[in-house]
Order: C-alpha cells, then structure tokens, then sequence
C-alpha cells in the first residue's frame, strides 16, 4: 500500500519535515493501521528515490562493504531507488584499481546479475593511506570526473566504514581537502560514521569535538543498524498510531519491563575485537539503549527528525545513573564456560581463538534500571545481553501488574500468570500479548493464551535491509534513524559508571555454562524483587 501524499522534496526531508514517520503516522485512519507492520505504510517506495550523489566509502576492500552495503546498494537500484546519476567509489590501502574492485562488488552480489554489473561499471577506486593529503587530492579529483560524467551534483556521502582509529584522521583530511564542504550551493556533503563511537564518555566527547573540527552536526549521521530494522522502528508505530496501548504504557498499568539481546553463537572468530569491547560496549551501548530510548519516550509534540529524537534523548536522561556500590548489586557480568549450543559441545570463552586465557571481558550483562519521570516511576527496567545462549532473540517484554483480585479458587488459575504484551525484534518479528482465557470444558479453569501477531504472515512487502533503509536515509537526508551527538553521550553516560566500577576487576565475574540462560546471579537479580526472567 502507498500513501497518496506527493514524495518529501530532498531539503524537507533534510529538515525533518517530510519525513518517513510523517506519512507513516499520518491522520488516515488506514494509513495509521497499516504502520503496525511497516512505519512506511509501504516500505521503500519510489515517493522515497534517492538524488544524484556519490557514496565514498572509506574501507572499501574490507568486510562490512562486501557483506552489507554494496548488497544494500545492489538492492536500492534493483527497486528503482537510485538515480541514473550515481557512482560509488571505494578508498582503501589495499593495492586495487578500478577493475579489480568492481571486480569485487559484482562478487559482493552473486545474484546480481548484468543489471547489477551495469551498475557497478561506474564505480571508482582510490588507493592509499586514509589520513594523506595525496589520498585526498585524487579522491577530490575522481569525485570531479564523476560529477562532469554521471552528473552526480556534487552530492558527496562519506561512510566510514573503517576501524575507529581512523575516524577523527580522515575526518581531518575530508575537511584539509575542502571536501568537508559540497562544491557548490544546493549540493550536500555528508559523513556517516559506524560504531563504536568512542569506548567510553571521555573518548566519545574527545571523538565528537575531532568530526566536528570538519562538519556541523547536521552533516554527520551516525549509525546504528538497529534502527534500521522494521521491528524497531514498529515500536514507535504500535505505541502511537494505536488508542489501546499507549494509555496503559506506563507505571499505573506495568509491573516491569525486560529487554533481552540473546545471541547463540559464541565470538567466532572475533576474539581479539571481542577482547576490547565486550557485552556491554558492543551491544548494550548502543543497540540496548536505542531499544531503551524507544520503549521509554513521551510522544514527540512533532513527527519528525527533531521530535523523535528529542524525545529520545529526554527519555535516556531520566534513567538512574549507577553508584559504584550500586554497580556491585544493579549489574550482574558474567563469561560463558564450555557447554553445549544446539546439542554441539563447545568451549568457553576463554579457550576461543584471540582470548587471553585469563580474560576478564563479560561475555553476558545484565543489569537492573529505574527511570526517575512521572510515567516510568517504580517500573524497573531489566535488561540483558549475552553470547552462547540458548537461542538468538531480541524482544521488549511488559509485564503487566497482577489483577488486584482474583475471584476464582485457586486450583482454577494455576496456569495464569500477568499479562504480558511482547516485541519480538528478531528472529521472528512480531508482537505476542498474553492474557487469560477459560479452558474449554465443563470445570472452570483460567490458563493463559496468546494472541500473535507475526508481521511476515500478515504482510507480503519484503523488509528492507536495515542497511539498505539507513542508506536511503543518508541520501535523501533524513536523519530521524540516526543518532545525534546529545544521545550518543548520554548512552555513555549511563554506561560510563560500570565501565569505572569495573576498572580495578574486583567487581565478580560470573560462570555460565554455554546453551544455558546465563549465571545464577542473574536470576537471583529478579528473584529479589519477586520477579523472574521470561524464557522467549
């Protein structure tokens, strides 16, 4: 389904008017109803096509431009989303030249076939350090070529997909070389920069004052995958394009909240990147409190860029910061031991390829939150992360509180349990709401049952790649998916007191065996409050 109103012109979406949300949550009734299952009330659409420009991705020759943003870009032209007038060009210090990394990007996308070939026939390539002034006089003079051959318009998107060190250096060098700065009025330069921004709150501030020696806040989109996600970004479509759930999305009505990121698999082959992060750097940082800042924001006074995030970073500046004693009772980290994933015996983490054999680094995290505003007051918010368990999920739970009386016996509602209404987020996107029903039959008994909603059932439009979605963003300019610097400092802030209270490694570091739900100290968490984790 397609909404009537005429495509957002380039510099409303660039200003927040117009944006996705806009038509997503617009005054139609219908309209509103379909975003349950899709904020875009068609997902991407032609209203939606990009403007000419030139995607530069710094790291080109490495594996997140193989494995997902040429494929993102390979689909974005297969739906009619491109412009004739667009070119990629990859920067990197491996030795290529243009053949040989077109070369690449067709084997990026085996299915692509001679259309996509076509496409990649435009691109370019440019070898050498990332921070060089050389670098950047032929990449100033490719993107030259680029715009008097294809008639790109001087539109420049900057994605660095490189590793953190090399973000401030060639932020430096776009901004020495005057490509901070499009070339002419009208155009657009723009720098998408990928996580982790910054590993801890000193870093990040130091990382945020370095981009913008080059470019203004509002060229810089920073970004997390997460977001681009349908199921996440439902979030704010179920809450608000729907009268029953909003009004009971708060204290009078909820017991608590609990957000799981559970992964299966181990660290792989990503040890030594695993050993400088960890659970809470790599996912809760990030991925968590964007998951956290949706479920818990007020309604924005505008659907837009601005209000959306807004509201965001509002929400986030409500949640509790942890004492360093409290770090020791709210936070639970723990390490996987050998076990056994999907009937497989496998090792713990500290016999994985890259890992020191006396580690310290939490494969697992949780911790118990409260949020100090008038909606969420008393609600507390527990949230955890974890790799080797039992099974990948990400969902939000809520529980509701227990009815105020039950008038039945108790051998009636044995198998009755609070309502509870479910995001799942991944795998297997939908919503689950949990209420009681009479058991057929001639006794009187009253058991829970669920009411589900699976979003790949109910819908036949194919989901964008989360990539593939932040992508048209950062073309067109609409940054309501990204993640401006205020929020970015605040999720450290929340994090920064744990990272501290964890420095000297006198704080415990739990067991788990792998395949299993985490430590007992986890569970013992809940269980002091009167409450347990939910088993997905």
């Amino acid at each position: 389904m397609t909404t009537t109103e005429p495509p957002p012109a380039p510099e409303a979406a660039a200003s927040g008017r117009g944006s996705w949300l806009n038509t997503a949550l617009g005054a139609n009734s219908e309209v509103a109803g379909a975003t349950l299952a899709n904020p875009l009330a068609a997902g991407l659409d032609e209203g939606r096509r990009a403007p000419p420009g030139v995607l530069v991705i710094f790291g080109a020759s490495g594996d997140l431009t193989a494995r997902k943003l040429i494929p993102a870009v390979a689909s974005l032209a297969r739906r009619n989303l491109l412009p004739a007038g667009f070119a990629v060009v990859g920067v990197a210090r491996s030795p290529l030249g243009d053949e040989a990394f077109r070369d690449k990007m067709v084997a990026a996308v085996p299915s692509g076939g001679p259309a996509w070939a076509s496409v990649v026939s435009g691109f370019r390539y440019v070898h050498g350090d990332y921070g060089a002034a050389g670098t950047m006089a032929r990449l100033r003079a490719v993107l030259d070529e680029i715009d008097a051959s294809r008639g790109t318009a001087g539109n420049r998107i900057f994605y660095l997909a490189t590793v953190p060190a090399v973000f401030e250096p060639v932020a430096d060098a776009l901004g020495a070389a005057g490509l901070n700065r499009p070339p002419h009025s009208g155009a657009y330069a723009r720098l998408v920069i990928e996580k982790p921004y910054g590993r801890d709150l000193a870093g990040a501030r130091q990382l945020d004052a370095g981009l913008h020696r080059s470019f203004d806040e509002s060229q810089i989109y920073r970004i997390d995958h997460y977001l681009g996600k349908e199921t996440v970004q439902n979030v704010l479509a179920l809450r608000f394009a729907n009268a029953i759930f909003e009004p009971i999305w708060d204290r009078r009505y909820l017991d608590h909240v609990q957000i799981t990121v559970a992964e299966a698999l181990g660290v792989e082959h990503r040890g030594g990147f695993y050993e400088t992060a960890g659970a809470l750097r790599d996912i809760v940082q990030n991925h968590v409190m964007q998951v956290l800042s949706l479920t818990l924001m007020e309604p924005p006074a505008t659907i837009d860029a601005q209000g959306i995030r807004d509201e965001k970073v509002k929400a986030l500046r409500a949640v509790k910061i942890l004492s360093a004693e409290q770090v020791a009772t709210e936070v639970i980290r723990a390490q996987y031991e050998a076990g056994f994933s999907d009937g497989v015996a496998v090792p713990g983490y500290r016999q994985e390829e890259g890992v020191a054999p006396d580690s310290h680094t939490e494969t697992y995290f949780a911790m118990r939150l409260e949020v100090d505003n008038w909606r969420w007051a008393g609600v507390p918010i527990y949230v955890r992360t974890g790799k080797r368990l039992p099974k990948r999920v990400t969902e939000v739970a809520l529980q509701f509180q227990r009815v105020p009386h039950l008038p039945f016996r108790a051998q009636e509602t044995r198998e009755l349990h609070p309502n509870a209404l479910v995001l799942r987020i991944q795998p297997d996107e939908g919503i689950s709401l949990r209420f009681g029903a009479k058991v057929p039959g001639q006794a009187f008994e009253v058991r829970d049952v669920l009411m589900d909603f699976s979003y790949g059932s109910a819908f036949a439009e194919e989901a964008p790649d989360a990539y593939e979605r932040l992508l048209l963003d950062a073309m067109i300019g609409d940054p309501t998916l990204f993640i401006r610097s205020d929020e970015v400092l605040q999720a450290w802030t929340i994090v920064d007191p744990i990272l501290a209270a964890w420095a000297g490694r006198d704080v415990p570091l739990a067991q788990y065996p792998a395949g299993t739900w985490g430590p007992k100290q986890a569970d013992q968490l809940l269980a002091r409050d009167g409450r347990r984790w939910r088993t997905p």
